[in-house]
């Protein structure tokens, strides 16, 4: 289900005001790794493994969809990056940059606000961030990226009974969700989203269960 407009506001205002304690308690952003990053397939447990590890680390959740609306919206764009100070503000527009020449990129509006919206949540920290390509727009050295990946037989279980579809059906909808994120990357970041050395650690979540990868990515945070 689509997320309307007016709780997308909602989200971004309750996500400004914590924010804006934050800055007010003058509390700074952990040095280090402090952001994660999560692609995932279809029907892999990708969205459970990134909730999983936002509630452990008490970390604020961004899901694709909010991504999504956010960066379509240059009001409510606008209403994130206005939380950082003038120092914050050069620092995104020199990682936008950066972003824009290591890839070869001819930004459009919307990549011009998605990059944005998902580098001010990068400069707040603690934050769990679900798709839009995140991995490619944030700076490695505060970033895990994670890719999460499982055979086609289990996600098609996964979404089937999820969706209480038949598995044909799943895997029709599997095929072409994951067809859709695939065109996105090559679209605006010229990449295989697939490409595992886009990634620092990717989960199969056919060997490793959700437990055991939370406790691997806050392994992985700690190092």
């Amino acid at each position: 289900m689509k997320t309307s407009r007016r709780s997308i506001e909602k989200i971004v205002e309750d996500q400004v005001l914590q924010w804006n304690r934050i800055h007010a308690e003058k509390k700074e952003a952990p040095k280090g790794v402090n952001v994660i990053t999560v692609s995932r397939e279809s029907g892999s447990g990708g969205t459970i493994l990134a909730s999983r590890l936002a509630e452990e680390l008490k970390f604020d959740l961004f899901h694709r969809e909010v991504m999504q609306e956010m960066a379509e919206s240059a009001h409510i764009s606008a209403r994130i990056v206005e939380t950082l100070d003038e120092k914050g503000l050069s620092v995104l527009e020199d990682s936008i940059a950066s972003v824009i020449r290591d890839h070869h990129l001819w930004p459009d509006q919307f990549l011009k606000l998605l990059m944005k919206v998902i580098g001010t949540i990068g400069k707040h920290g603690r934050a769990v961030i679900v798709g839009r390509c995140a991995h490619c727009i944030l700076p490695y050295e505060r970033t895990l990226r994670i890719r999460v990946i499982a055979p086609m037989a289990l996600r098609v279980h996964n979404v089937s009974h999820e969706l209480d579809i038949t598995e044909e059906e799943a895997r029709k909808l599997i095929l072409k969700t994951d067809s859709d994120r695939r065109s996105f990357s090559r679209k605006y970041f010229y990449t295989d989203a697939s490409d595992p050395l886009l990634y620092d650690l990717v989960i199969n979540t056919a060997r490793i269960s959700i437990d055991t990868a939370v406790k691997s990515v806050t392994a992985a945070l700690s190092d």
